[in-house]
């Protein structure tokens, strides 16, 4: 929590009851499973027993769960449980009182702890943990934590620290997976790796003898982007696909009819193949207001609200693609934008692409062919996604590079690591593999491509005082990752510059461009 506190949405703008379980029947209609309410803090909202009970009448929902700060959970479990709340993810960064009170501005780090033992004691099984880790505040309590599993039946989930509008996020600050795993090896080297299931976030582990089991959220540094089936409600009614991102998509119901929210709802589902909703109750720190939010799946008729808040609403199920989605499409538009979908028919290096009735033989490698026809335009000229929906799933790499001439003085600063703004390589290497997870939200016109893995290299050049840029992507799938490769690379040279701009003015991007690609019909691309 900010010492100088958080900005509250205005009441007025908050979703009804009668809202939320609107919005709730008409995501369990289309497939959603597991609903999560969570914040800001749900429990203080005065209806959130009944909003559960109400939420378990549902058919067709198997999973009510809760995250909370747990201040008010003791008090309120065996409510919330004969309503049918039937999983609990508490937060909690520290054992430690004195830094509870430090890091939430308030006493009630026993209160929690009772909440803790409450949920077990009423047959919660896990009951979930929730830890950010953060280098030099709590990282040291690593291997506590990871003690509590010995007799309790937690699941202790580790996060990475991530960057939100207004956390003062730092490069410095977060402790990565592998570091914490190794850190939790030392002490236990016989922990084991449990199975997961391909939707999961948490990678978990059991100390073999132990009650419970550690997990680790890997959201920086091996993302699941890809494989993530949760949407997210905040609680002015806006729908999210990413906690972080500052955008969402209008979906209220005061006013409208339900068919319009329900053809929203049903084109998300389909694009995400969501099978989880988090429903976001109360305040967090609100993403910059002074960001423009252009609303592309605005249905007309919906009142508007605040267009950014943190709180959510968590949903989960496999969504099929409904006939929603069909109406969704004729009511917006062939030319609608729509972030998640990406396009390029695996074009090659030239700035020709091919035409999606002229597909070519395979060729071995070299150059590819080209079709005097660009494939994101129409007949009209208009511009227009590719269909790859006929297109067979493969293997797909692709390799992009870039250089960063610094100048003497620049680099002789990042080869010492002394620029103030920290370590311009971490730096240029996170915003690298960050860019090339959210490429279709940068490029109108490229498909969503749930990435495998993501490499981004840097290397020091000291003959031409120069930073030399790699990147890498892998997919299975029926297009390729030639642009998550080159936005990667790009996006890392920004950023180089961007720390090194305080230095000097006289630095110079060169030399962006495609190295390699391989799968897809076309044959594979290797640069002479």
């Amino acid at each position: 929590m900010p010492e100088e506190g958080v900005p509250l949405t205005p009441k007025a703008n908050l979703l009804t009851t009668e809202e939320i379980l609107t919005l709730a029947r008409l995501f369990v209609k289309e497939g959603i499973d597991k609903i999560r309410l969570t914040g800001g803090e749900p429990l203080i909202r005065p209806d959130v027993v009944d909003i559960v009970a109400q939420l378990q009448r549902l058919e067709g929902l198997r999973t009510i769960g809760v995250t909370t700060n747990g201040i008010n959970l003791a008090r309120l479990l065996p409510q919330l449980q004969k309503a049918g709340l039937s999983a609990i993810n508490i937060s909690l960064d520290t054992l430690v009182p004195a830094k509870f009170e430090f890091i939430v501005r308030r006493k009630g780090f026993h209160k929690v702890m009772e909440g803790i033992h409450k949920a077990i004691e009423l047959g919660y099984n896990p009951v979930k943990v929730n830890c950010v880790v953060m280098r030099g505040l709590n990282e040291d309590e690593l291997l506590d934590f990871a003690a509590l599993t010995e007799g309790l039946p937690l699941d202790v989930r580790f996060i990475e620290y991530m960057p939100f509008d207004g956390n003062k996020w730092n490069f410095k600050k977060m402790v990565s997976y592998k570091e914490m795993l190794d850190t939790i090896r030392q002490q236990w080297p016989e922990l084991e790796k449990l199975p997961e299931e391909e939707s999961s976030t948490a990678k978990a582990f059991k100390i073999p003898g132990f009650q419970g089991q550690i997990s680790f959220i890997t959201s920086m540094s091996e993302h699941f982007c890809g494989t993530c089936n949760r949407l997210r409600i905040t609680a002015d009614g806006n729908l999210k696909v990413s906690i972080p991102s500052s955008t969402g998509t209008p979906c209220h119901l005061s006013g409208a009819s339900e068919p319009g929210a329900a053809e929203i709802i049903g084109l998300a589902c389909g694009q995400r193949r969501a099978a989880k909703l988090f429903l976001m109750f109360h305040d967090s720190p609100p993403a910059n207001p002074s960001i423009s939010s252009w609303d592309p799946l605005h249905v007309q008729g919906l009142r508007p609200r605040m267009s950014f808040s943190s709180q959510m609403v968590t949903l989960w199920k496999g969504c099929r693609v409904p006939q929603a989605l069909l109406l969704a499409q004729q009511r917006l538009g062939s030319g609608c934008f729509q972030r998640h979908y990406t396009s390029h028919a695996d074009s090659d290096a030239n700035s020709k692409c091919l035409s999606p009735g002229s597909w070519a033989p395979a060729a071995p490698s070299g150059p590819q062919l080209t079709s005097e026809q660009l494939t994101h335009v129409d007949s009209e000229g208009r511009a227009a996604m590719v269909d790859v929906g006929r297109k067979p799933d493969t293997e797909r790499v692709a390799v992009a590079s870039a250089v960063v001439l610094l100048g003497p003085v620049a680099f002789k600063l990042v080869q010492q690591n002394q620029l103030k703004k920290g370590d311009a390589l971490v730096v240029a290497q996170l915003a690298g593999i960050q860019a090339a997870k959210v490429t279709s939200q940068l490029i109108p016109l490229c498909h969503h491509v749930a990435l495998s893995h993501v490499q981004v290299q840097l290397e020091l050049d000291s003959t031409r005082h120069a930073v030399r840029i790699q990147a890498s992507c892998r997919a299975r799938g029926p297009t390729g990752v030639e642009m998550e490769a080159l936005t990667a690379a790009a996006v890392a040279a920004l950023s180089l510059y961007d720390m090194c701009k305080a230095v000097s003015r006289d630095i110079v991007l060169e030399e962006i461009k495609l190295i390699s690609k391989t799968g897809g019909q076309r044959g594979d691309f290797h640069r002479a």
